[in-house]
């Protein structure tokens, strides 16, 4: 028993000595504007990077008050804004960035709300909205996005000229559960789409407790996706991999719950974050992801409300990282929620 744990140990030890040491610097907020700015993701288009992320001057809770935006930067150092949208009588919510068919989309769910902030609200009326430029100077309006209806959209991916899309939906869209929360009766569907705006059902990677998404498409064309756990809280994620026509997956569970996921491979690598709970506090956390097991790179400043982070390489060795976080305090002494960036440095 005690040589198999040692053996168990060595492996690891082994396996973490053939990781690269990831440097985090620099740590800096680039946003804030006294509401609630949460949900990141970032990409690099035309030589330029672009850093997407919710404002809302009524908090996290959903809100048609919510908008949409777009900041864009030369150096990852200094950023303007380029674009912004909303969509009247509803909460736009987790944009996420696609390089699809040499355009820029920003993918973003929304609830339906009405005139207000609702009481109640349900997934089976949610619906996906997208805006694109060609140039990142010109962006179009909020088009809907047929066949998202009743979809509460994520992360976005694309191989071989189609675009995929992780959209969360209720089990035969039923009445007797709202969706919200990761529950039980919500299933995680693989929607593809040719030209970016019609979509259609591949296949489905979670059966129940459908959730936040992150996915990789290997050079081969398999599918890699890293999943959040179902629940409110504690659920493990999972590690999902398919290939096309994408009806059969492997599915692994980790040794952890990851909120907000992100995957990416970097210089060989698979990169994940996102938010977990240490000493019963939420932080945004960064790991190397080798066999099927987490191993934890590094923590970045954060508290309360956050994760969601994005990514975006300068080159084999650097990259930058946006994520939104709770940890800093106003004037006031009251937390507020901003949007941060950092510089990662691998050797």
């Amino acid at each position: 028993m005690l040589a198999s744990v040692f053996a168990i140990l060595a492996t690891r030890l082994a396996t973490a000595a053939e990781l690269p040491t990831l440097k985090v610097e620099n740590v800096r907020r680039v946003f804030h504007n006294g509401e609630h700015n949460a949900f990141t993701d970032l990409t690099q288009f035309r030589g330029r990077f672009y850093l997407a992320f919710r404002s809302c001057p009524d908090g996290h809770g959903v809100n048609p008050n919510s908008r949409i935006i777009v900041l864009s930067s030369a150096d990852g150092r200094e950023w303007k804004e380029v674009a912004h949208f909303s969509v009247p009588k509803r909460d736009v919510r987790d944009p996420h960035f696609l390089i699809f068919q040499d355009k820029l989309f920003i993918y973003t769910g929304t609830w339906y709300c009405g005139d207000s902030a609702p009481k109640t609200y349900d997934m089976n009326q949610h619906l996906g909205f997208a805006v694109w430029t060609d140039d990142g100077k010109k962006w179009s309006e909020p088009a809907m996005l047929e066949g998202t209806y009743g979809h509460y959209l994520w992360r976005a991916a694309a191989h071989d000229g189609t675009a995929y899309l992780c959209g969360r939906r209720k089990q035969l869209f039923t009445e007797s559960d709202s969706g919200r929360g990761g529950s039980q009766a919500v299933e995680a569907a693989l929607l593809e789409s040719t030209d970016g705006l019609r979509w259609k059902t591949a296949g489905f990677f979670r059966e129940k407790f459908g959730n936040e998404t992150a996915f990789l498409f290997e050079p081969n064309g398999d599918l890699l996706a890293l999943c959040r756990g179902g629940g409110r809280g504690k659920a493990e994620a999972y590690i999902c991999r398919s290939r096309a026509p994408f009806v059969n997956w492997e599915r692994t569970a980790l040794d952890r719950y990851i909120g907000g996921p992100l995957l990416v491979k970097w210089n060989g690598h698979y990169l994940a974050g996102g938010r977990q709970t240490t000493s019963g506090k939420p932080v945004t956390t960064l790991w190397w992801l080798k066999d099927n097991r987490l191993h934890e790179v590094a923590q970045l400043p954060s508290a309360g409300d956050n994760s969601y982070p994005g990514f975006a390489p300068v080159d084999q060795n650097r990259a930058l990282l946006s994520w939104y976080s709770t940890h800093e305090k106003g004037d006031n002494g009251k937390p507020f929620t901003a949007i941060y960036l950092a510089d990662l440095k691998l050797e």
